[in-house]
């Protein structure tokens, strides 16, 4: 009883130290949606063999979608003109980064971390459309043909109202509450099933794991980072629910390297999402995506270490400092927010998995909504 109360305890601190910053990656995710233009955004990923690439890598930086809810939306910039390469870097930057990700690894890790995640995300989704993009021999000129229906309440599809006419159809009031409503509904329920896994994992690690151990293992070094890499690749774990699990490792004597290792490859790989990039993309397109998140997620592994001991930071002695900013009132708010905005989406994730356990159904993971994950 004692240990089950150990790990509760820990899973509820960390959910409050992170809770305020969840919502505000929320919060912004639901803005992107009501203020990005799909247009502007897709004109740029079919053309170029390398300016797509970059464009396609940037983008996936803020939006908050993990290795199962990026692959339908690759996929369809993928039918809709955009580049293998391009393809590819949205495919590397998206999961293993994300507003909700960042702001979270702000919450519970430290500000080198939470810099270094977006950088390695972006520059290993650079490096691998750019090498498939070489490989490819020719690059579409096409245009990507976008969603343009309107993302406040669909009272148009955008291509028999002209945007500027458009414009005028909501108050900024109304887009802002829209984008509020779908990151708390949407965005939220696709992720927080596993984000509250990835709390009890923590805490389980925290109250359990001897920090010896860890040290032992995973105190730093090129065997301690190819073990958090044989680990990441074929689990799944969104982006964040693999911080609060960092966290914990980090606290145990875990180097920050291998770390970020595991922050990298964690959301971004596992075997369902590699199996589907198979057969939309090719057997080289694959390779170059496995390929190049293992030499670059232990390549910035290598280096963050090293910042870290030319700087003399201990990263243990830093972690989660982030939450003295907000006030313990807040953290219990936003917690308890959290809580009430995750009670249907956990409910239906119960409700669905019982229901595949009674039936026995078999699930396409690019028709069917990751109920719970991202």
């Amino acid at each position: 009883m004692n240990i089950f109360l150990s790990i509760i305890y820990e899973a509820w601190r960390m959910l409050l130290e992170s809770s305020v910053y969840i919502l505000f990656g929320l919060g912004v995710s639901g803005l992107l949606r009501v203020f990005l233009n799909p247009a502007g955004v897709a004109k740029h990923l079919g053309r170029d063999r390398f300016r797509s690439v970059f464009k396609a890598g940037l983008l996936g930086i803020p939006l908050p979608l993990c290795s199962c809810g990026v692959l339908p939306a690759a996929v369809s910039l993928k039918k809709q003109g955009a580049n293998t390469g391009a393809t590819t870097a949205f495919l590397i930057s998206t999961p293993e980064s994300g507003v909700d990700s960042i702001a979270i690894s702000y919450a519970l890790l430290d500000p080198i971390l939470t810099i270094a995640r977006p950088v390695a995300a972006f520059c290993t989704a650079v490096v691998a459309g750019v090498t498939e993009n070489i490989f490819q021999k020719e690059v579409s000129g096409k245009v990507a043909d976008p969603d343009l229906s309107c993302p406040v309440d669909s009272c148009c599809d955008g291509i028999d109202c002209p945007p500027d006419e458009h414009f005028h159809h909501h108050t900024l009031r109304a887009k802002v509450t829209a984008g509020m409503r779908y990151a708390g509904t949407e965005v939220w329920a696709d992720m927080a099933s596993w984000f509250y896994l990835g709390l009890l994992l923590a805490g389980v690690i925290t109250a359990l794991v001897p920090g010896d151990l860890m040290t032992r293992y995973l105190g730093g070094g090129f065997s301690s980072m190819l073990l958090m890499l044989a680990v990441g690749i074929p689990l799944y774990i969104c982006a964040t629910a693999s911080t609060p699990v960092a966290a914990a490792l980090i606290l145990k004597g875990v180097s920050p390297g291998a770390a970020l290792v595991f922050l990298l490859a964690g959301p971004a790989t596992n075997v369902t999402s590699l199996s589907v990039l198979l057969g939309t993309l090719g057997k080289r397109a694959t390779a170059i995506y496995l390929g190049t998140i293992a030499v670059f997620t232990l390549l910035f592994g290598l280096l963050l270490d090293k910042l870290y001991t030319l700087s003399g930071i201990s990263a243990v002695a830093v972690v989660g400092q982030a939450r003295e900013i907000v006030p313990l009132w807040m953290q219990w708010a936003g917690a308890l927010l959290l809580l009430l905005i995750s009670a249907k989406p956990l409910a239906r994730t119960f409700a669905s998995r019982i229901g595949r356990i009674n039936w026995g159904k078999e699930t396409d993971p690019l028709t069917t909504p990751c109920t719970g994950s991202t």
